[in-house]
């Protein structure tokens, strides 16, 4: 018997004597087995268990609280009982946690040693996915629709700029690989269950610790970068945003990398990232480094970006104690307000990282995506931010900005991100002053976030088989970048045969086989550890 499993024999017996820091939670899993995991809070038991994993595993800490106020500043650790990876995804999916309370004579507990090696899901509540507040509309999309939308141009002040004036790029790679040897990652995620007073108080302890919201000797220097990067080579400007753990950045988002260089093999890529910049990070762009397409992880300067914008007050007010962060992790409104801030700055082409690129962006100009239209007007319901190009210092984006700081709640889903940007251009529309183009749905969104399952799903019959082709054929005509909507298409498999195949074998130039593996918690063939952000 294995180190792991003798721990967990000696927690079984614990828990069976009223130990307190054990908890047991009970949900059905596949085929109607029972899935059991266990909450363990002890910090000592949890150690042990990390000293008899192998050097790769993560530690996870802090992350779901169990639903118990009382420990939820405490260690935390998931066992569960079963291995199919579909009962270890319910796992994940549990919203209504009940406490399991009785005899441990059930034979899932009497034969432990027997039946099963020990397995720990690394459940998470981490800043991803890419970015779930931009994928929140329940309007279904018209695939079919072909009309763009637009509102009456006028020129704005700024450009959309592929050359500038250059400067020396102030990071070199050496810096790069040595930067940060252990990501150092924010603890963006408000505690569960309390006052509004409370959180505020929570986030000015936090506060120093957040790297994001302070100068340091990888930011100070931000605008240098920025400007060394983007210069005269670059064909076009691109940015994308990690805000979460370098070991989740995995083949979805490689993948989405790797497309953006099939398409636009000249153009350049900044990742706004403190976790990617790292060593870490440096290994897992690395194939695209030495491939020698221009991509580079930056750790964004957030004072920087917000000065002299209408954001600039709401930073402030949070750094003193008189906004109010919210009850979502503080990360998905800071992506919000990142991406609007970038692009106002340097203007270029802002993408989600759950986008699979099938064409080159230097043709579009102040543009964004409408995310669903209605089949009757043909005015679009919902405009979407995770894909947006414009010329810096665009006027809307200052909108953008000032309906950030003036109406901000990090309590509701999307009221920062996917509902600002819809609300601000239904202000605006049809004012003068803006140059403004509302590509279709086709343009970013062709499939909805209830129907993207099918993307993945081989083909069954010869019927399947004529949509896949037809699906291709009207991508490649009509669409420049597919929004995977990660939150809901993460769990699933690439299907041999599937469009999601076919794109990913198509639009790549790293081609990594890597792509078709299941995501990140869907096999547990050893205790897995995460860090929390």
């Amino acid at each position: 018997m294995s180190d792991p499993e003798l721990i967990l024999k000696h927690i079984f017996s614990n828990r069976m004597k009223g130990n307190s820091d054990i908890l047991i939670l009970s949900r059905n899993g596949n085929r109607n087995r029972k899935s059991t995991i266990m909450c363990i809070y002890n910090s000592t038991t949890i150690e042990k268990l990390r000293s008899t994993i192998d050097s790769s595993a993560y530690y996870f800490k802090n992350q779901l609280r169990c639903r118990r106020n009382l420990m939820k500043q405490k260690p935390y650790l998931a066992v569960s009982n079963l291995f199919q990876k579909m009962a270890v995804r319910n796992l994940f999916l549990m919203s209504n946690y009940q406490r399991f309370f009785r005899s441990f004579k059930s034979p899932i507990f009497s034969t432990v040693s027997l039946f099963f090696t020990i397995s720990v899901a690394a459940i998470f509540f981490i800043i991803y996915e890419n970015i779930l507040t931009s994928n929140l509309s329940m309007y279904p999309e018209d695939t079919a629709a072909n009309k763009i939308l637009t509102a009456p141009t006028t020129k704005s002040k700024g450009q959309l700029r592929s050359t500038f004036s250059s400067k020396p790029l102030q990071i070199t790679t050496q810096r790069k690989i040595e930067g940060v040897d252990r990501e150092t990652l924010d603890p963006l995620i408000p505690p569960f269950n309390v006052t509004r007073l409370e959180r505020i108080a929570w986030f000015q302890k936090k506060l120093p610790e957040l790297g994001l919201f302070k100068s340091s000797n990888f930011n100070s220097q931000f605008h240098d970068q920025v400007l060394g990067f983007f210069n005269s080579s670059c064909t076009i400007w691109y940015f994308m945003l990690w805000l979460s753990p370098a070991q989740s950045f995995g083949p979805r988002e490689f993948s989405a990398v790797d497309s953006l260089f099939k398409a636009s093999p000249k153009g350049c890529l900044m990742i706004l990232s403190p976790s990617l910049n790292s060593r870490q990070g440096y290994r897992i762009l690395k194939p695209l480094i030495d491939g020698g397409f221009k991509v580079l992880a930056v750790t964004p300067d957030l004072p920087f970006l917000v000065k002299n914008t209408p954001a600039e007050g709401w930073l402030d007010e949070l750094k003193r104690g008189s906004k109010d962060p919210g009850k979502i992790p503080l990360s998905y409104n800071l992506s919000n307000l990142i991406r609007l801030a970038i692009l106002y700055k340097y203007g270029g082409v802002y993408l989600d990282v759950d986008f699979i690129v099938l064409k080159d962006f230097t043709g579009l100009r102040n543009a964004i995506g409408a995310q669903s239209i209605d089949t009757s007007t043909r005015k679009w319901t919902r405009i979407n931010g995770a894909a947006m190009i414009f010329n810096d210092n665009h006027p809307l984006l200052h909108d953008f900005l000032e309906e950030f700081a003036l109406t901000f709640d990090g309590s509701k889903w999307g009221h920062n991100g996917p509902y600002l940007v819809s609300r601000v251009i239904e202000r605006i529309e049809y004012a003068p002053g803006y140059d403004l183009t509302i590509l279709p749905p086709k343009t970013f969104y062709p499939m909805d976030w209830i129907k993207i399952a099918r993307l993945f799903k081989k083909p069954e019959t010869e019927t399947e088989s004529k949509w896949i082709e037809d699906m291709l054929v009207e991508l490649n005509r009509s669409t420049y970048a597919i929004h995977l909507w990660n939150h809901r298409s993460k769990e699933l498999m690439i299907e041999e045969g599937s469009v999601m195949d076919k794109l990913i074998s198509s639009f790549c130039v790293i081609c990594q086989q890597r792509n078709k593996q299941p995501p990140l918690g869907t096999t547990i063939d050893k205790i897995l550890f995460l860090n929390t952000i």
